[in-house]
């Protein structure tokens, strides 16, 4: 069985969860694609390089990534960083003929979306964004329905992203606060995860009516950092840095089948720890689905008796999508990790047998194209096209009744 050498940039939590993916698929989807070996993990420092390794189960580490792009033994780069470093080491990677995937969001920006994606089509290799949600044995069964007509013509999506974890005020400054490193802030941080739902179970969107708002602006950081970041003194001598991207955004859309929707997301919302979800209203029924009961659909169908007409669980398990690969058992449960075990799957399946994967760099950077769309519109407060860079005009930009 062919045998594919990873070479891992990052060692942090998204670290784990892809190396999890990594020892996990050919566990669950036997015989394998192709045996994914964990070859080099690459952290900031030798140190953290070192414990990732044994940590993650790598046969080997190192603390610069330029030298595991230029090893001729490594087929897969695998980038876990921050969203500011993601177009560097993938446009090296590019050149150096290595798959690459990537987390999400892409880039910081269309531009830098734009340049990783001319990288990977000029070399030819495999590319992939890590958009694992879509991966939900719950989501792909979501698809199967629509694709099958069960729910007729779609009208309607609403979707929704909603954490707590900075709700804080007190909570620290990190890179995903800074625009500098992260691009944007809640948009491209869950936002893009419904984005790639509305475009994956939906169809292209076209038109975006948005607004976002920044609602702890100032956040505490350590004295070490605190010069370069702007710092302002609070009371109690607390050193703080500006928020420079947002906390919450809304927006409607259009897409380019007639439908209309909604996407909320934001990482203010007290209570929610994991709340994504999505509900779609056809001319034949309705589909709904929450992230944290990953196990679950709900649909209604019209053909239903009357007396028997309302939402109804499905449990997800051996007869559905990669139900067969997973557990026995409908409901037994599956988590984040299996998610991401079918990703790797899907993806090295693509690199052996030489096929077309999605997410691709392509819909990461269309995603940035739209999330470009969205900040336009909260800012303008107009509809807004999600049309190219270079084909924006005067007439892109449209106003219309909210």
């Amino acid at each position: 069985m062919r045998t594919l050498n990873v070479g891992m940039i990052g060692g942090g939590f998204m670290g784990k969860a892809h190396s999890l993916a990594y020892a996990g698929m050919p566990m669950f989807f036997w015989p394998a694609p192709a045996i994914p070996f964990r070859k080099t993990v690459v952290d900031i420092n030798e140190e953290l390089a070192r414990e990732a390794a044994a940590r993650y189960g790598f046969d080997s580490y190192s603390s610069d990534w330029r030298r595991v792009i230029e090893d001729p033994s490594i087929d897969i780069i695998d980038i876990v960083t921050p969203n500011h470093t993601h177009a560097e080491i993938a446009i090296a990677a590019a050149k150096a003929g290595k798959h690459i995937i990537s987390e999400k969001p892409l880039a910081r920006t269309t531009e830098e979306a734009k340049q990783m994606l001319d990288a990977v089509n000029e070399a030819g290799v495999k590319h992939m964004v890590a958009f694992n949600y879509r991966r939900t044995p719950a989501v792909t069964l979501a698809k199967k329905y629509i694709e099958e007509g069960a729910i007729g013509k779609i009208l309607n999506f609403r979707g929704t992203y909603l954490q707590d974890w900075s709700a804080h005020p007190d909570s620290p400054l990190s890179w995903r606060f800074r625009k500098d490193l992260a691009g944007s802030g809640t948009l491209g941080d869950i936002g893009t995860h419904v984005i790639d739902f509305a475009r994956y179970l939906v169809g292209e969107i076209t038109e975006v009516m948005g607004t976002a708002n920044t609602w702890i602006k100032e956040r505490p950081v350590s004295s070490g950092s605190a010069d370069k970041l702007g710092t302002v003194k609070s009371s109690g001598n607390v050193q703080k840095a500006v928020v420079d991207v947002d906390d919450e955004i809304s927006t409607l859309l259009r897409f380019e089948n007639g439908a209309v929707g909604s996407i909320e997301a934001t990482r203010n919302a007290w209570g929610r720890n994991n709340f994504l979800t999505f509900e779609i209203h056809g001319d034949k029924g309705s589909i709904a689905f929450n992230y944290e009961r990953r196990d679950e659909l709900q649909v209604c169908f019209s053909d239903d008796p009357d007396d028997r007409r309302g939402f109804r669980t499905i449990y997800t398990g051996p007869a559905h999508p990669n139900g067969a690969e997973l557990w026995p058992i409908p409901a037994l449960g599956i988590g984040y990790g299996e998610t991401k075990i079918i990703e790797t799957h899907d993806f090295i399946s693509a690199i052996v047998n030489d096929t077309v994967v999605s997410p691709s760099f392509q819909d990461g950077y269309r995603i940035h194209i739209i999330s470009d769309a969205i900040l336009e519109s909260a800012s303008s407060g107009r509809w807004v096209k999600t049309v190219e860079p270079q084909q924006t005009t005067a007439a892109a930009v449209t106003v219309q009744d909210a």
